[in-house]
């Protein structure tokens, strides 16, 4: 039996799986790390903690592997979108990454509005500037660390970093690159125009390569390390949102992707970039030959999630916090939540708005917060695919992965908000998969992405909207886009006082 490995470098851990040729999960590893927060707004890691993990994780893949190391004929990756990652002329780390959920850079983005202009912004890159995005970053680094900024020869994104410390060899694939707002989408080449608008050097950016394509092997040294063969062959990956697709069989028009971990994010595939969404939602190149991607992203989907479970419920688990939400109607008594814990993404690009629970009353339980938190992460979410559907796409059935799938009464809720049927997958790995098919359609094993998903994934259980709890959620939702307008106001207000 031959094997690959798909790495997913996440924000809190990096998952490792080992995929045989029938797309079944062999093993699987995975080694947290630490995020850096100094104060409200910052974000970091240390690139170093991701690179030590992902090879503490490989070494303990190899070490319960039976068969022979040469078996393992491909490594590829999927990783956290954004996240800076400055390098000096050895392509040694010049300061801690600053990553996607990081919102210091409001000022940057004006510049760059400023700089570029943002019809033409939009025009290049198919993007806004938010401050989730690579550029806005480099430029907060160029104006307030102007000492390391001027030792910087390259940047990349964190799983590029990962994979250079593995093979030895620098690139930048071009779903990740399509997040940096510096790669013109549609030529597939980084921009000189806005680096010349911005007085930036073009030789900043990487060498761009397709996420299929194979940029090396694993170095002697990492060899020895994890046990991994030499020879195993490396692949250059995906931004974890076009891993996630790939893993989901986001792979011909039509198809939808609801992926709810830390963030939230609704993916929809394009076979061309001509659509004109205004900048509403992303716009990517997808790590599937020729193909793009349409996304919309709730900043704190399960974060929400996490939080309330983290001060209100710290001693249980996640399960025990749902066990009752099946028995609380729709609408939550009335009480209606907005994940704006972290700022917001889509619709709204807002790093100020901040979370609120709305209608709280005295007879509400705790049951009836959990429920309203889920049912205010899938508004939020359905906010993206409101937008979609808005602008002709048809959308009737979704995958959903991540955190957002483990729960029967959640799948059941989002079939009734999206007003979708809502699929789940008998072996829902995600971006992790998708890594994985990356390394396998890249080893040869299939002609084609799409023949690798017919191979690998397998549909485990559909949900259905109910109808009349579907007609009551479009009434709420109408009622949940209204607190956004009515709740920005007051979080202006409220700025000077947070930490």
């Amino acid at each position: 039996m031959k094997y690959v490995i798909g790495v997913d470098l996440g924000t809190s851990a990096v998952k490792i799986l080992l995929v045989n040729q029938h797309g079944e999960v062999a093993q699987e590893v995975s080694k947290s790390y630490p995020l850096i927060q100094e104060k409200t707004g910052y974000s970091e890691q240390n690139p170093q903690e991701w690179v030590d993990q992902t090879v503490a994780g490989l070494s303990d893949l190899l070490l319960d592997f039976k068969g022979n190391r040469e078996d393992i004929q491909g490594i590829s990756f999927s990783g956290q979108m954004h996240g800076l990652v400055l390098l000096d002329e050895d392509h040694e780390v010049l300061r801690h990454a600053i990553l996607w959920n990081d919102t210091r850079t409001t000022a940057e983005c004006k510049e760059i509005y400023d700089a570029v202009g943002k019809d033409r912004l939009l025009e290049l890159t198919k993007n806004p500037a938010l401050e989730g995005f690579t550029l806005p970053k480099i430029l907060w680094v160029k104006k307030h660390e102007s000492a390391i900024f001027g030792k910087a020869s390259t940047f990349v994104l964190p799983k590029d970093y990962v994979r250079y410390k593995l093979t030895g060899k620098l690139h930048m694939e071009y779903s990740d690159a399509a997040g940096t707002l510096l790669l013109n989408v549609s030529e597939k080449a980084w921009s000189k125009e806005i680096c010349d608008a911005l007085d930036l050097n073009p030789e900043l950016c990487p060498p761009l390569v397709e996420s299929y394509d194979e940029v090396g092997t694993i170095t002697e040294d990492i060899a020895e390390i994890t046990g991994l063969s030499p020879e195993t062959s490396v692949f250059a990956g995906g931004a974890d949102n076009a891993c996630g697709a790939i893993g989901s069989g986001i792979l011909e028009d039509g198809k939808t992707l609801c992926s709810i971990g830390t963030s939230g994010v609704v993916l929809s595939y394009e076979s061309s970039d001509d659509k004109d969404f205004g900048g509403k939602v992303h716009y990517f190149n997808h790590s599937s030959p020729e193909a793009f991607y349409t996304m919309g992203v709730t900043l704190s989907a399960g974060y929400s999630l996490t939080w309330f479970k983290d001060v209100f419920a710290s001693e249980e688990t996640f399960e025990d916090l749902l066990v009752d939400i099946g028995s609380v109607p729709v609408g939550s008594n009335g009480l209606l939540f907005t994940p704006y814990l972290v700022g917001e993404r889509t619709p709204h690009a807002d790093a100020a708005i901040r979370a609120s629970f709305i209608g709280v009353d005295s007879s509400h339980e705790r049951k009836d917060f959990v429920r309203a938190v889920l049912e205010g992460i899938t508004f939020s979410l359905n906010e993206s695919i409101d937008i979609f559907r808005q602008s002709g796409k048809t959308i009737n059935t979704i995958v959903s992965i991540g955190g957002g799938a483990k729960n029967e009464d959640w799948l059941q809720m989002q079939a009734d908000i999206f007003d979708a049927k809502i699929i789940r997958l008998a072996s829902e790995q995600g971006p992790g998969m998708g890594a994985a098919m990356l390394a396998a359609y890249g080893c040869g094993w299939f002609a084609s992405l799409q023949a690798c998903a017919d191979e690998f994934l397998k549909v485990d259980k559909e949900y259905l909207p109910n109808k009349d709890k579907a007609e009551k959620y479009k009434e709420l939702f109408t009622i949940y886009q209204e607190i956004y307008e009515q709740t920005k106001g007051l979080n202006n207000k409220l700025l000077e006082y947070r930490k």
